[in-house]
């Protein structure tokens, strides 16, 4: 299976944060929480926002944004409101590391800067400052999702009181 990388950079409301680790956990990707944060890790905002998906989620936590870089490589993606490209015009590949912003500012410019071919945005209306951080979080990741087909995910539910695969719709 293919590994997709959530980056979160100085994330400052636990709410989202806790919203993003339940969509890691509920899709296998893995969370990478870059310092200083603005919150306690122990946040109890945070925990009930994840609800009881904690045990399903990978993540890892680095002191600041040059610590991560030092302990990781792979492929990079800049979500920005600034950014020229859109999110679906770009293939992801396998070890692709989606990286976000804090709420209030976004990524450093001089990081966009530096790499412009690697920045994506979601596309809106100019009248919109931005979405919120763990609604682009779940585009963008059910966007590389949707290209890579959706692997090792459950893409059929079930019924809690009818059998879908019985001849006639029947009562379980």
């Amino acid at each position: 299976m293919p590994t997709l990388n959530i980056v979160l950079v100085e994330p400052e409301i636990p709410q989202n944060t806790g919203n993003i680790a339940r969509t890691c956990a509920a899709t296998g990707a893995r969370l990478h929480l870059v310092g200083p944060m603005g919150f306690a890790i122990d946040d109890r905002k945070l925990k009930r926002a994840g609800l009881d998906y904690w045990h399903l989620l990978d993540i890892t936590y680095y002191e600041s944004l040059s610590d991560f870089f030092a302990k990781n490589s792979g492929n990079f993606f800049y979500f920005s409101t600034k950014a020229r490209h859109a999110h679906s015009d770009v293939s992801y590949p396998d070890n692709s590391y989606l990286v976000f912003g804090k709420e209030t500012a976004g990524l450093p410019e001089k990081l966009l800067f530096d790499n412009p071919d690697s920045c994506v945005r979601i596309p809106m209306i100019d009248e919109a400052r931005s979405l919120n951080l763990s609604n682009s979080v779940a585009v963008g990741v059910y966007e590389v999702l949707r290209q890579w087909g959706y692997p090792a995910l459950s893409e059929a539910g079930r019924l809690r009181e009818y059998d879908w695969d019985a001849a006639e719709y029947r009562q379980l």
